[in-house]
């Protein structure tokens, strides 16, 4: 089975701070992201730690909405937020480049992620799951590809 951890890193011309500033909106998740199409804030909240958003996610054929929680938000160096009762995390760190950013998105399936999938899809959780660390490993790159055109404009 391949890693349950994934990052990949792309240089964007623009600020750190304009970077954060866009993956920080999560409403605007489903411009760059190949399989979460939609996200929205609950309850009025925005890109800060501790603050709950829903994503609406489709592959396959399939559609299905996750909770995730903001837990880091630091303008210009991190937004990270762990989905669903600590089943997978994803952080973008950010670092300054003399022309712009340097954007390296870390994704990780957590154990409990593991261990719910096995408890939900029993015989079919490895094929799953492997399908999800093939997702990550083909979305990634996607991703920062997406967030540094829209970025540049």
């Amino acid at each position: 089975m391949a890693s349950f951890k994934h990052q990949e890193t792309i240089a964007i011309h623009a600020s750190p701070e304009e970077v954060y500033d866009l993956i920080s909106d999560v409403t605007r998740t489903g411009e760059w992201s190949p399989i979460c199409k939609s996200c929205w804030w609950h309850d009025g909240d925005s890109a800060q730690v501790g603050a709950r958003f829903t994503g609406r996610n489709e592959r396959d054929g399939r559609t299905w909405e996750t909770v995730s929680e903001v837990v880091a938000a630091e303008r210009g160096r991190e937004f990270a937020w762990v989905v669903g009762d600590g089943y997978v995390q994803w952080t973008y760190k950010l670092a300054p480049l003399d022309d712009g950013t340097e954007l390296t998105e870390f994704w990780e399936f957590l154990p409990a992620g593991v261990e719910m999938f096995h408890d939900k899809f029993g015989d079919k959780a490895s094929v799953l799951i492997e399908a999800r660390i093939e997702d990550a490993h083909r979305g990634i790159p996607a991703t920062l590809a997406a967030i540094k055109q829209l970025a540049e404009k």
